[in-house]
């Protein structure tokens, strides 16, 4: 039995019907103050971290660790998709956006188990930006070795 595919006329009637307008004046301004909100408390720790002793570089590293973990727990909790639906990519570009991509398909197949649900869909959307990273690294690493040789 064939399947019926829509017509390029047909199928942009359903992308529209499907696909709501953005309201740029309204979103732009939100992802930009939700984003610079999340960066400003990324700040405020680092300087909080620098007052408790901690060195530069370490306080920089703590402030990823505490932004991740931050990230994590709010997705874990349901909020972190709220402050997504108003701040939009907003909550996308820093570090707690990753950290969101790697729990939250996590937990939608936490039924499924640890190992099978949890564990092996952990990487889904975060795996490749992984791995082309670390492809990527070893590529410029090996170019930096051959002209500093």
């Amino acid at each position: 039995m064939e399947k019926h595919m829509p017509k390029p006329d047909e199928y942009q009637r359903m992308v529209k019907e499907a696909s709501r307008g953005s309201k740029s004046y309204k979103t732009v301004p939100l992802a930009f103050l939700v984003g610079g909100a999340i960066c400003a408390a990324g700040e405020g720790l680092r300087k909080l971290y620098l007052m408790a002793g901690l060195s530069p570089d370490w306080a920089t590293a703590m402030v990823s660790v505490s932004l991740i973990a931050a990230s994590a727990l709010l997705t874990g909790l349901g909020v972190y998709d709220n402050i997504a639906k108003v701040g939009g990519a907003g909550t996308l570009v820093p570090i707690t956006g990753f950290a969101n991509a790697v729990v939250s398909p996590a937990l939608e197949f936490r039924s499924e188990g640890m190992i099978l649900g949890t564990g092996s869909k952990l990487f889904v959307i975060a795996g490749p930006v992984i791995a082309y990273g670390l492809a990527a690294s070893w590529v410029y690493g090996f170019i930096f070795w051959l002209i500093n040789r």
